[in-house]
């Protein structure tokens, strides 16, 4: 039987349990399956495009690449970030489909909850709101079993395992690589897709084969002892896409400085380029940690660390509006878990004994 996650935009139709909610996975009915594959007919012998429907690959757990601790390393940098299970779960192939998709072949959906009601409306509000995703006990006992609703994948990934978080990146990219391709970009024809599992749609005049895109893009922790106390410090910067302080309570987020990859460089040349256009200063001790993919709109971020080796702070007015060094036992607002910028923050922190 073939099973199928649900999205809208950029949101999963998820199921309530009593850890969180979890994404659902829709059993498709034979005849969709049959009409979405159809290579019987030898008059169409390759597969219907059909827009709203993706197949996703395997997405392995981090244990497959984390150093074991009989190395000599330490293994559990990321047990901090994710539960252990979170490291071992490995999401197997599956598909996506879209909200859309779903209505237009008629496929039995969950009763999902909906702003509009009035009678789940306050409730909507304080289970999707809530950064952690968990209700409590009366709240729980107010959801059938049987209701679902769509929730962000930007709060998702705080709980979910690396695998499926990063399974469900893929859906809403390749969703939205999909829809957003359905015309050659050369001479403007109609395409299809790929008659090979090939990741590919084709136009069906010239040939030209368009690939989904991955945007790389760099993230960088960058750090200093405390020029007066010696404590560890991290680089940190308001963006302006993180919006202003509404109120004197409301806490302002900071974040690392991240950009995106040029044409022609290295990922350490856009680490060095980038961090001296937000930031006026030069680093050394450049090194890679780790990456995540990041569906907003389809980058690979590629996290990295450094050392500050000169110069004074001087932002880039139209990205920033404040960068500083923190010391990590008095940070302000960060990133939330789940992401690459929380990640190499707390692995930072945690080396120095500060738990986030």
């Amino acid at each position: 039987m073939t099973h199928a996650f649900i999205l809208r935009d950029e949101t999963v139709l998820c199921r309530q349990t009593p850890n969180g909610w979890w994404p659902v996975q829709i059993q498709l009915p034979k005849s969709v399956n049959d009409t979405a594959l159809n290579t019987h007919d030898i008059h169409n012998m390759q597969p219907a495009y059909q827009v709203g429907r993706v197949t996703l690959f395997e997405s392995l757990a981090p244990n497959h690449w984390l150093v074991s601790a009989d190395s000599g390393q330490v293994e559990d940098s990321l047990d901090d970030f994710k539960t252990e299970a979170a490291n071992t779960f490995t999401a197997q192939a599956t598909i996506a489909i879209t909200y859309d998709y779903a209505i237009a072949h008629h496929i039995d959906l969950p009763i999902v909850l909906e702003s509009h009601n009035s009678e789940n409306s306050n409730l909507e509000s304080n289970v999707l709101n809530n950064r952690d995703l968990t209700t409590n006990s009366e709240e729980r006992n107010t959801l059938d079993n049987d209701e679902c609703a769509f929730i962000a994948y930007r709060l998702l990934i705080t709980q979910l395992p690396f695998a499926l978080s990063d399974q469900l990146s893929q859906a809403i990219q390749l969703l939205r690589w999909q829809a957003d391709t359905q015309f050659c970009s050369r001479c403007a024809a109609p395409v299809v897709h790929a008659a090979s599992a090939e990741r590919a749609m084709v136009c069906q005049v010239c040939r030209l084969r368009q690939y989904p895109r991955v945007q790389p893009c760099i993230i960088t922790a960058i750090t200093r002892p405390n020029p007066q106390t010696g404590e560890m410090q991290i680089l940190l910067a308001h963006h302006h896409r993180y919006g202003q302080q509404k109120t004197p309570q409301q806490a302002l987020q900071y974040g690392l400085i991240a950009g995106f990859v040029e044409v022609g460089e290295s990922l350490e040349h856009a680490v060095v380029r980038e961090v001296a256009e937000e930031v006026n200063i030069s680093l050394t001790d450049i090194r890679y940690v780790s990456s995540q993919p990041w569906p907003f709109p389809s980058n690979l971020m590629l996290g990295f660390r450094a050392s500050h080796d000169g110069g004074d702070i001087v932002i880039q007015e139209d990205e920033l509006s404040h960068a500083d060094f923190f010391d990590l036992s008095n940070l302000p607002k960060i990133p939330s878990k789940g992401s690459i910028a929380y990640e190499l923050i707390a692995q930072i922190a945690t080396e120095h004994g500060i738990s986030l």
